[in-house]
């Protein structure tokens, strides 16, 4: 059949309509620890919903609209704007205890509230002109891959681009993307694009065996005029861009791909947790057939249920001593920058490597009945297995730029 005459299904997404910030008394009280709290609180609501969210291949209406209205996507918004500013430990805990009960929603809340840093790439006029005005914070996936194409028009740029993994499209109300600047005698050079969600098209191609719920469908734009303060060229690699320099706290100087690195560990890091916490209750009632006592009495449970806690737990040190190193790269000169983000990227995706070990220890000794669809266990499994195939943690690339770095050889790949 050819692929012309097979219909297109869109994606059934829910742009917001606007509304539903917090007033300034409520982010006036919207503390780090009054965060880690409110979060905390959503987690029977998210877990209730967690099944419903796989099978809609989304996040949850009820539950994304939870997360808003307890603040957690102020926390990178500069405080110059209303927002929060948030350090990389709260960030980590918060994201942690969505993970524990369902990590493609926090999956996908990490990023979005993640990517709001990245928008701090664009000029500082334009961050003012979304942050000070309608959108105090934006929900905007951040797609990369392909590269789309950007023509230079007057005022601005033509875009077209078919992009994969976007991961936050199903709520979001702006769209970020990678673009390739075409002009005549020059070289193709890479910039970050912002469009409003309602000028793009999201296919509903979102079909996975984990992470199903966070809805990373396609999104395609057929030459949208994007004006030139929408666009921000020369995005930095290991250090702060112009715009971010603007900013005074450290956070927003850090080099992008640990932080996005950090980012995506944390809701593996948080399934990991959640993992123990149910093979833990499980042994405490559960015994096998034919046997005399429950598995919470027989050595190798106890012995599989501490070495996946300790993976868990040396997960966790991993990614929160990576996000503190972070704040530090900026001021290394080269080639010490360079290597210390490899060295933290390799560090990171070990730790998602010590969670997909975590998981596997304890599905190994929790009975086959927790592989029914019914159970979060399986779920928290499939999560954890996709999270590790991410690209970032492709265990083998990082430890070998690592390996070149510690060797005094430059890294021999664009992804670092």
């Amino acid at each position: 059949m050819s692929v012309a005459n097979v219909a297109v299904k869109w994606a059934d997404r829910r742009i917001p309509q606007g509304g539903g910030y917090l007033g300034d008394g409520e982010l006036a009280a919207l503390t780090p620890a009054a965060l880690c709290e409110r979060v905390r609180a959503l987690q029977p609501l998210i877990a209730e919903h967690a099944a419903e969210a796989e099978r809609l291949r989304r996040p949850h209406d009820a539950v994304w609209a939870a997360l808003r209205e307890c603040g957690f996507f102020y926390q990178f918004v500069p405080k110059e704007f209303g927002g929060m500013e948030s350090d990389f430990d709260t960030f980590i805990d918060v994201g942690m205890a969505i993970a524990e009960v369902d990590a493609s929603t926090a999956w996908t809340a990490t990023f979005c509230a993640e990517h709001n840093w990245i928008f701090t790439h664009f000029p500082v006029e334009t961050q003012r002109e979304l942050w000070a005005g309608e959108f105090p914070y934006i929900i905007a996936p951040v797609v990369s891959v392909p590269p789309g194409k950007a023509v230079e028009v007057e005022g601005g740029y033509r875009v077209s681009a078919h992009w994969k993994w976007g991961t936050g499209v199903m709520h979001a109300d702006w769209v970020m993307g990678n673009a390739l600047l075409m002009r005549e005698g020059h070289p193709p050079e890479m910039m970050i694009v912002a469009i409003p969600a309602d000028q793009v098209e999201v296919l509903d191609t979102w079909n996975a065996c984990g992470m199903a719920g966070t809805g990373s469908n396609d999104i395609v734009v057929k030459d949208v005029f994007v004006p030139r303060r929408f666009a921000a060229l020369g995005v930095a690699r290991g250090g702060s861009a112009p715009a971010q320099r603007h900013h005074a706290n450290p956070i927003y100087g850090v080099p992008m791909l640990p932080f996005l690195a950090m980012s995506a560990a944390i809701p593996a890091a948080g399934a990991a947790r959640g993992m123990v916490n149910l093979f833990r209750e499980r042994m405490a009632a559960f015994a096998r057939p034919g046997a005399e006592s429950a598995m919470a009495e027989k050595a190798p449970p106890q012995i599989r249920l501490a070495r996946a806690d300790m993976l868990a737990r040396s997960a966790e040190i991993l990614i929160r001593e990576a996000g503190r190193r972070l704040l530090d790269v900026p001021a290394l000169a080269e080639p010490q920058r360079t290597n210390e983000r490899l060295a933290l990227r390799a560090q990171i995706a070990q730790a998602v490597i010590l969670c997909r070990d975590a998981a596997m220890t304890l599905v190994e000794g929790a009975g086959t009945s927790i592989l029914l669809l019914d159970q979060p266990f399986q779920r928290a499994m499939r999560d954890i297995l996709v999270v590790s195939s991410h690209i970032v943690f492709d265990i083998d690339i990082a430890m070998e730029q690592h390996g070149r770095g510690l060797l005094g050889l430059a890294p021999n790949t664009p992804l670092n």
